[in-house]
């Protein structure tokens, strides 16, 4: 989770004279000494970077690079392995010799086996052999030679020219049910098809790799280097730093679509509603850019450029102008004049439902992250989106709320201390404790409450961070009920942002990015850390990942869980009646036949996911998918699963989604999904229960204290 930066850092002056002093050290080596800086002075709990540090960041670097073992042999590793404990050396003096040797390496293995791929894909896959491949490549060892690398990837190759035969096969089955008289096409057809659809994967594959160049595989070097401090401090290249910010604020400057590379051309995949493409309505997705220019200027031609670099062209400050030379899907080549705008991804801000059960109405208010501008507090924020969903839904009378955090992973730590404020009157929402040992607590001080009604909060293993700082303050208020996974993500540590520019003075060498660090570990107002243990729900609904190990404490490097000193705050329900409440649901669930189905699911999951090697046999697989099959059979139920609730718009969004049929089409698939949500139809049994208790419809009970 990230805030605003209030850490003291000093200023690093680089002069003309340092460069002579240091023979002139390339951007690679100042940006090490600058991320050394920065992880020493201001990380939260800095690690000693010694010889095991230099081991993991050597294990990590390579693992970053070629996790799959394709491309290095032993003779490489063999060779590496005279740096593994000298990286720690490297990184003091600021020197590179151990990235600069690995990625040579890497790149000339790269361009070999580009070299040697296609022909394996000449020769035809055979699938009735006895054959298997084993796909956990942290336990199997590095090919020995290249020809027995050129192995390895004739069984990579033919694992992936067997789900493609497979699909195939199974298209040809389904035609000749449809149609009786349906010339079935040979295995040989369908295997020379399958290699023809994997040479055009594969092509997409090496040119994705192509397209990274020397700075995007040195900030792999750099992110080993951080991420053995925690998980969560890392280096963010000037690109990825732009796409941070887009992520946490939810909006970016351009023309709203989304593009990727294909065959060296640069395609859009996806119009975004309300931007300028949309609004023009001259651009399809599938339409592919050629050129692009500002205006005025001299058209750029994009055809081969690397992604980043197109994108950066075509985005701009709002208000600018931008041409785009297009071909369209007709063959057709036009040109279109689009003024930037600013760009709003819908789907990243908090949106609300009318959810009606038995005549009586409730609302649900889903937020995918808590979203903020860093530049400007006061524009579209997390906080007060909810504030303006809640209001919507108090319009239309709901008895009870539910907040959907589920995959909601953090962001920013004041727009969940505002939000918290909307359902207390008012006192303190999360303990912070600083690099130093510092201790503040974040406090709600307005004492008006939005919501003062029932309320649930739904939360699964991905609500991590702000998601946890939410659930856990109005567990430890008593304010609603936690429904959900057995325990949160976990992450209970708070990352500042660093620009790296502002660390250094006379810098010549452009942009240097920035650094996420964690600064800060924040605490519950009982005392107790969220992290590793996260928040344990007073509800525990099964999932599909419930065997499965996520979360933070399944992470590298993972900071302790630890406590301090609680905070002096009241509870907001009675416990007699918060525990009865909490009773009921679970007795509900003991007897729901779903809750099993899905217990069992998830095992099976767990069970198939720690199998590690697989089939390069037809027969085998096919026998395999039947076993599958008949496993999975009972499952089928939970697909079947329809509640019985009503979903619709409020009032106030029911005219804007009226009038864009994007919207439209996004808050149908939505509701449909809502309809099919097992845990929305045990949240709204919840509130009904917690309505139950309230005096005047609106205040809990206080009878019972």
């Amino acid at each position: 989770m990230t805030r605003l930066l209030f850490t003291p850092f000093l200023i690093i002056t680089y002069f003309t004279s340092y460069f002579i002093e240091f023979n002139n050290p390339s951007k690679d080596k100042l940006l090490i000494e600058i991320v050394s800086y920065v992880l020493k002075r201001g990380h939260y709990s800095p690690s000693q970077i010694d010889d095991q540090f230099s081991e993991d960041v050597y294990k990590n670097f390579l693992n970053g690079v070629d996790s799959r073992h394709l491309f290095f042999i032993q003779s490489d590793i063999d060779f590496f392995d005279s740096y593994k404990f000298e990286i720690d050396d490297q990184i003091i003096s600021s020197k590179i010799e151990f990235f600069d040797l690995s990625h040579q390496r890497y790149l000339q293995r790269l361009d070999q086996v580009k070299s040697f791929y296609p022909t394996l894909l000449n020769q035809t896959f055979d699938f009735s052999i006895d054959e298997k491949i084993n796909l956990d490549f942290e336990s199997t060892s590095y090919s020995k030679s290249l020809s027995e690398l050129k192995q390895q990837w004739r069984k990579f190759l033919k694992f992936n020219a067997l789900g493609i035969f497979s699909n195939l096969k199974e298209e040809e089955k389904r035609k000749k049910e449809k149609d009786p008289n349906y010339n079935l096409r040979a295995d040989d057809v369908l295997e020379l098809e399958t290699r023809n659809v994997l040479k055009e994967d594969m092509k997409y594959f090496f040119e994705a790799r192509y397209d990274l160049n020397r700075n995007d595989y040195f900030s792999i070097y750099v992110n080993s280097i951080a991420l053995q401090f925690d998980p969560h401090t890392s280096y963010f290249a000037p690109s990825a730093k732009d796409r941070f910010d887009q992520n946490i604020s939810g909006k970016f400057e351009g023309i709203g679509a989304r593009l990727t590379k294909r065959n060296q051309e640069v395609e859009i995949v996806e119009i975004i509603s309300g931007g300028p493409v949309w609004r023009e309505n001259s651009l399809r997705p599938g339409d592919k850019i050629l050129k692009v220019s500002q205006l005025n200027e001299t058209p750029v031609d994009v055809v081969g450029m690397r992604l980043d670099d197109v994108i950066k062209l075509i985005k701009g400050p709002k208000g600018t102008q931008v041409i785009l030379t297009v071909k369209k899907l007709d063959g057709s080549i036009i040109d279109v004049n689009l003024t930037r705008d600013i760009i709003e991804l819908e789907e990243a801000f908090a949106k609300s439902t009318i959810i009606e059960k038995d005549n009586v109405k409730y609302g649900l208010i889903n937020l995918p992250r808590f979203y903020v501008d860093f530049q400007d507090y006061g524009k579209r924020n997390a906080a007060t989106d909810v504030k303006n969903e809640i209001q919507k839904l108090k319009k239309q009378n709901v008895q009870g709320i539910i907040i959907d955090l589920r995959n909601n992973g953090g962001g920013s730590l004041q727009t969940v201390v505002d939000m918290a404020g909307y359902f207390i009157k008012d006192g303190p929402i999360v303990q912070v404790k600083s690099t130093g040992g510092k201790k503040q607590i974040l406090f709600d001080t307005d004492n008006q409450i939005e919501w003062d009604g029932a309320l649930v909060l739904l939360v699964n293993e991905f609500s991590a961070s702000a998601s946890e700082i939410l659930a856990a303050a109005f567990q430890d208020y008593r304010r609603g009920i936690v429904l959900g996974s057995k325990q949160t993500y976990g992450k209970g540590t708070v990352q500042n942002m660093i620009d790296l520019n502002k660390i250094i003075s006379g810098n010549t060498y452009g942009d240097m990015g920035a650094m996420k660090v964690t600064t800060d570990k924040f605490y519950r107002i009982n005392g107790g850390s969220t992290q590793l243990e996260g928040v344990k729900s007073d509800v525990i609904f099964p999932n599909r990942y419930s065997y499965i190990e996520v979360g933070e404490r399944d992470q590298d490097n993972p900071l302790k869980w630890d406590k301090i000193t609680p905070a002096s705050y009241e509870t907001f329900i009675n416990e007699d009646r918060f525990l009865s409440i909490i009773e009921k649901s679970q007795r509900r669930l003991e007897i729901n036949p779903y809750v099993k189905l899905i217990d069992d699911q998830a095992k099976l999951i767990r069970q198939r996911q720690e199998n590690s090697e697989f089939t390069l046999n037809y027969n085998d697989l096919i026998k395999q998918k039947e076993i599958e099959d008949i496993e999975s059979k009972k499952f089928r139920k939970l697909n079947e699963f329809s509640n019985t609730l009503s979903f619709y718009p409020t009032n106030t969004d029911l005219d804007k989604i009226s009038k864009d049929s994007i919207l439209t089409k996004k808050r149908e698939r939505w509701e449909e999904a809502l309809s099919k949500d097992i845990y929305i139809d045990e949240a709204i049994n919840i509130l009904k229960d917690l309505s139950e208790v309230f005096v005047d419809s609106k205040k809990f009970a206080q009878a019972a204290n």
